[in-house]
């Protein structure tokens, strides 16, 4: 009997582009990042000056998962979050948003916002679980089906900006 093995969190580098296509394609073949946008995002990721944090989930030589977060001054944007289909439903999706909303603690953010489709209650509940508030819409934002975004919020403890994350959620994963 094999005992499982856990996915292992790392910074996203330059080398995992083909890998995150991959998992991007399969989750979201419709409004699939192109190569351009996620080297064009690792760019800002880097350095003193850094406004992102993307990080891979890898379980041994597989990748499966990932995750984004773009921050301007005090606000944080989630930009994605990939959990492979099969790794659904094992607390991945809980572990990659609670490492960006780390980051946004980091880059001293006061909110964290992000879009999700309208039609995906399973990412919709897993950041109400995390204290994320729907506060409107964007018409037509996933392209080209023209699927609305519920845009949800989180504002940040008021001790100084560290954002409120519980370690403990689990079970609930996301696609999107």
């Amino acid at each position: 009997m094999t005992t499982p093995v856990t996915p292992v969190l790392r910074e996203m580098r330059w080398w995992d582009i083909d890998s995150v296509l991959e998992l991007e394609k399969d989750l979201f073949p419709e409004d699939a990042w192109s190569r351009g946008m996620f080297w064009s995002e690792l760019a800002h990721s880097r350095g003193p000056e850094a406004t992102r944090r993307y990080v891979v989930a890898e379980e041994g030589e597989r990748l499966v998962g990932y995750a984004g977060l773009a921050s301007a001054g005090e606000l944080a944007d989630v930009q994605t979050i990939a959990v492979a289909r099969d790794h659904w439903g094992t607390g991945l999706g809980s572990v990659l948003l609670t490492e960006l909303l780390r980051a946004a603690t980091a880059f001293e953010c006061a909110e964290v916002m992000l879009e999700c489709r309208i039609d995906n209650i399973r990412a919709q509940k897993l950041y109400e679980r995390f204290g994320f508030e729907a506060i409107g819409f964007r018409r037509g934002y996933y392209q080209p089906g023209n699927v609305d975004a519920l845009v949800m919020r989180l504002t940040t403890a008021s001790d100084g900006g560290s954002a409120a994350v519980s370690t403990s959620e689990r079970g609930t994963e996301i696609n999107g």
